[in-house]
């Protein structure tokens, strides 16, 4: 069964018109890559994606040009009348290919939603995701340890004022299952397991903006499920109970500086983390009177950032901070599963007018596997970007 949502010709005052605007940007990158990353993900810096095998994708020292930043949206209100709210809806997309596209220049969706008073259906940014605590930077991927994420979802926000919100909301479930090292201790079923997603997701949030910055609060629940195909029953199959809490926020200081910051921690989230691990894997298990047995385990991942953002006068700005994920690996994952990762950048960025920038950013990244190998990855980028908009 499809739900569409259109809008259509409706009954409004004579005063009352829709309003569209029409808005994008065209951004060029140019990136010196130091030493090597996935070449799929080569255009931005995940620590997920740096190599802790020397020359695995070959030397080091990458010239690399993009223009998948660039990016096309449309947004607009209907009038409703009759005493409702408008109808405000967005689409929105960039050029950054994932998944699949993972590598190309191809469009990427960010948002395709309506909202009409307390509701929301659509593609937009997580209730779980702080999109004010985004640092001011030009890599495409940004910080790994913030909760980032847009979803598909129906959001509910039944109190709203000019400062606060609070927001409830189910979202598409996307559990990341590592089979860790039961392609060796059952080879027959390895490859048959896959992530289970009976259930949505549900997230709250209570926003609030002031003189001086905002905060966020928000928290998620979840199953992480996992069964296997082509067996009687789908055995073995199993669920945990994923949860989490994500604090967020900046404090403005100075005349127009402000610091940036976000912790997150929880179990079987690390699907809404910018970057790196997964959410449920194996591990070792002793029930009372009962073998040592294997069972699923929801992965406890934390994740924080800081960035200071600091204004030398009209023109000119400097972002600068540090961000880190790390997972509590269980005993049953691979050697080389994604342990921790590290990100660390400081750009200056020219704004001669309001419509185009001017940057350079240096970036460095880590990452650091289960058995302790690492890898790091230092760049540097240089990026050009008009933005423009109309409307009618």
């Amino acid at each position: 069964m499809a739900l569409t949502l259109t809008v259509s010709a409706l009954t409004v005052s004579a005063s009352a018109k829709p309003s569209i605007t029409l808005y994008g940007a065209a951004q060029f990158d140019y990136i010196y890559d130091v030493h090597r990353v996935d070449p799929a993900w080569e255009d931005a810096l995940r620590p997920s994606k740096i190599p802790t095998t020397e020359g695995v994708f070959g030397s080091n020292g990458q010239s690399l040009f993009s223009v998948k930043q660039s990016r096309f949206g449309v947004k607009g209100d209907v009038p409703v009348g009759r005493g409702y709210s408008d109808i405000n809806f967005k689409f929105e997309f960039d050029m950054f290919g994932v998944g699949a596209d993972a590598g190309k220049t191809t469009i990427r969706l960010r948002h395709a939603y309506a909202e009409w008073g307390e509701l929301l259906a659509g593609q937009t940014n997580s209730v779980f995701m702080d999109g004010d605590s985004f640092p001011n930077v030009i890599d495409y991927w940004g910080p790994t340890g913030m909760i980032y994420l847009r979803n598909p979802q129906i959001r509910w926000t039944p109190y709203r004022t000019d400062h606060s919100d609070f927001a409830i909301a189910i979202e598409k479930p996307s559990n990341d299952i590592d089979i860790g090292n039961i392609r060796v201790l059952a080879p027959e079923l390895g490859s048959n397991i896959h992530n289970d997603e009976k259930l949505p997701d549900f997230t709250a949030h209570y926003y609030t903006k002031h003189d001086w910055g905002h905060f966020q609060l928000a928290g998620i629940l979840r199953e992480v499920a996992y069964d296997t195909a082509n067996t009687l029953n789908n055995e073995p199959k199993g669920s945990r109970l994923g949860w989490g809490i994500n604090a967020s926020g900046h404090v403005n200081i100075f005349d127009q500086d402000k610091l940036i910051a976000s912790a997150a921690y929880g179990e079987g989230i690390a699907s809404y983390m910018n970057d790196g691990g997964t959410d449920l894997a194996p591990k070792t298990v002793k029930p009372a009177g009962a073998p040592i047995g294997i069972g699923p385990t929801a992965l406890p991942i934390l994740g924080v950032m800081a960035y200071l953002e600091h204004h030398w006068d009209d023109h000119w700005t400097t972002s600068g901070g540090y961000s880190m994920t790390k997972v509590d690996n269980s005993n049953l994952q691979s050697a080389n599963a994604y342990k921790r990762g590290e990100y660390a950048s400081v750009n200056l960025l020219y704004t001669p007018i309001k419509s185009v920038m001017i940057g350079a950013e240096f970036m460095w990244g880590k990452r650091v596997d289960f058995n302790g190998a690492s890898g790091n990855d230092p760049r540097i980028q240089l990026s050009a970007k008009y933005d423009f908009s109309a409307n009618f």
